[in-house]
């Protein structure tokens, strides 16, 4: 009797944990920002830019990404990023900076 209920249970667990999730082009923070390239904070040159701009960050040991787009959903099929796909918690600086990247697989 405890070994059908393990095997039921183990069998449950496994088809849950393989139910594929569909892809929506969306982090928690925003769309899914295609960046022409993702440096540390405290890089020379884009800690000049940061300043530059006015942004001040309590932590330099994070990514931030230069010249960003969103990628859309519809964008997935082929003409997604060529560039390096990242979820950024501020993208809120007209694309030339999104500040606290991290790298997506899409």
């Amino acid at each position: 009797m405890q070994f059908k209920l393990a095997f039921v249970t183990a069998a449950i667990a496994s088809l849950a944990a393989a139910t594929p999730t569909p892809r929506t082009g969306s982090c928690s923070t925003g769309p899914v920002q295609c960046c022409n390239s993702v440096e540390s904070a405290s890089s020379p040159g884009v800690s000049t830019l940061l300043g530059l701009l006015g942004i001040v960050l309590q932590n330099t040991d994070v990514l931030v990404g230069l010249t960003c787009s969103p990628i859309t959903v519809v964008g997935l099929g082929g003409n997604g990023c060529k560039a390096q796909s990242v979820c950024c918690q501020d993208n809120s600086h007209g694309g030339l900076v999104s500040v606290g990247c991290v790298p997506v697989q899409l």
